[in-house]
């Protein structure tokens, strides 16, 4: 399994924890169920996160080389997390779990993406005859019991799945385009791309959180319709960007319009390279007695 991220890149940048990032030291069953419980409720509508286990961090910056992870070990917290999140988590909730090799140390990243049932809540303790059940959601880079308002919110969030993760039953996994999937990978530099050409269009569906249902009934995601499919406003109608210029200032009768169509991205990367080619310049002015000029 790969992820739809390049963690070799992300490790080697500039890289802190945040909302959507935690590095662990080590295998830590309770803290990491937490984070994992946080990410599943995905409080502010981020996409979820990931908890990478085998690297520590220094005021929140990974340290390089990792520690790691014993490789022996690594087959065992995949079995006890994988029975966690189906016993320790209300709804059952198992992130993908993927082992990685850094600098030849091996480490574990699971993958949570935002639950489609959430409010989650997980067992604030593991140990024997405690059973009591919290929320948690992400805060800055820690992982916090939801209180007061917070809790009120998370609990809301039951009747409020975003939009972009809903399935779209009008729509059909062929729906989705494989060509726009892999030109997409690769633009991003995903390590996923490398092998993106040998899976069929429901497993990328599957491994990209694009798609949803059992397998006698599987739907797209509207966000995989807006960002791989030609025309997409065959499903949103009105799915364009309008580039509107008046020379003359706003409320002129003189005007001219461009519009724009197509995926999510390339539509935006396309009215903005148009704006910048066509109506952002630079004035230069030169001032008597001085080198700088003014811009």
């Amino acid at each position: 399994m790969k992820l739809p991220i390049d963690i070799d890149a992300l490790l080697r940048g500039k890289t802190v924890e945040w909302e959507r990032l935690e590095f662990k030291k080590g295998w830590n069953p309770e803290r990491v169920l937490r984070t994992v419980c946080a990410f599943a409720n995905d409080f502010h509508n981020l996409g979820g996160g990931y908890v990478v286990l085998g690297i520590e961090e220094d005021d929140g910056r990974p340290v390089l080389p990792p520690q790691g992870l014993a490789v022996d070990a690594i087959d065992k917290i995949q079995k006890e997390m994988l029975n966690l999140g189906k016993t320790a988590i209300r709804p059952s909730y198992v992130p993908q779990m993927v082992p990685y090799e850094i600098d030849g140390r091996h480490i574990l990243v699971l993958w949570a993406p935002g639950g489609p049932s959430r409010p989650y809540r997980a067992r604030k303790s593991l140990a024997k005859g405690k059973n009591d059940l919290v929320g948690y959601i992400r805060q800055g880079s820690s992982t916090v019991e939801a209180r007061g308002d917070d809790e009120r919110e998370l609990m809301s969030l039951a009747a409020d799945v975003p939009f972009d993760d809903r399935v779209n039953q009008r729509a059909g996994v062929d729906d989705l385009s494989k060509k726009l999937v892999i030109d997409f990978l690769e633009e991003i530099g995903s390590e996923l791309a490398e092998e993106a050409d040998q899976r069929t269009m429901l497993e990328l569906g599957r491994q990209m959180q694009l798609v949803d249902g059992p397998n006698e009934a599987v739907f797209p995601r509207n966000v995989g319709l807006m960002f791989f499919n030609e025309e997409p406003r065959k499903f949103f109608p009105v799915t364009q960007i309008d580039v509107v210029w008046f020379p003359e200032g706003p409320g002129g009768d003189r005007f001219t319009e461009k519009t724009f169509s197509g995926p999510l991205h390339r539509m935006t990367h396309d009215a903005l390279d148009y704006i910048e080619r066509s109506y952002l310049t630079e004035t230069v002015i030169k001032h008597p007695g001085r080198a700088e000029a003014t811009r």
